[in-house]
């Protein structure tokens, strides 16, 4: 069966006028986005972001529960946080899982903005039974993943639509990372 990879890309991002940015890391996404990797065998959950400021925060946090005093005090936490990483781009992410899996990775993108996709969680699922390769699961913060990321994708998720008589379609990357990652799951 396949390796599943996560990555919360902050940039390139899109801001609601589709200009291309950088967001900015929250603590809530480290923690509670390890948690849910953690939970669903996701190898690594790298946060990308190419600003060295961020990449402090982000070491910050997570040296907080790597140490003694801490881990021991919530030692699920500091299991969970092991596998985050902070990476500069998704390219970087792409070749640490080809250096680690000695293959490159398929990218699967995902949004709740996408007019079109090539793919459910369910037809994913299947793939990764058989396919051998890594993949690498990837969300967008801000108003999602700028069109210079969705055009590298291998593939393409549904989106999540939730049932509001208003249309309204706006969860937390949070916790649209753990839906996906629940439906994937159910159907390995």
């Amino acid at each position: 069966m396949s390796s599943l990879y996560l990555a919360l890309v902050h940039h390139p991002i899109k801001n609601k006028r589709d200009e291309l940015v950088t967001t900015s890391v929250t603590n809530l996404d480290i923690h509670d986005i390890s948690r849910s990797c953690r939970t669903f065998n996701v190898k690594e959950y790298h946060i990308v972001t190419p600003l060295e400021a961020q990449h402090k925060l982000v070491n910050r946090i997570l040296g907080h529960w790597d140490g003694d005093e801490n881990n021991s005090y919530n030692p699920d936490r500091s299991d969970a946080l092991s596998i985050a990483r902070v990476i500069n781009s998704v390219e970087d992410s792409m070749k640490r899982i080809e250096e680690i899996e000695g293959k490159a990775p398929k990218l699967i993108a995902t949004g709740a903005n996408f007019e079109s996709f090539n793919s459910t969680t369910k037809e994913l699922s299947e793939k990764m039974k058989v396919d051998n390769a890594p993949y690498l699961l990837i969300f967008g913060t801000g108003w999602g993943l700028h069109a210079s990321v969705l055009e590298r994708a291998d593939i393409m998720l549904e989106p999540i639509f939730g049932n509001s008589e208003d249309g309204y379609n706006h969860l937390s990357v949070r916790s649209a990372v753990a839906i996906y990652l629940d439906r994937i799951a159910r159907c390995l």
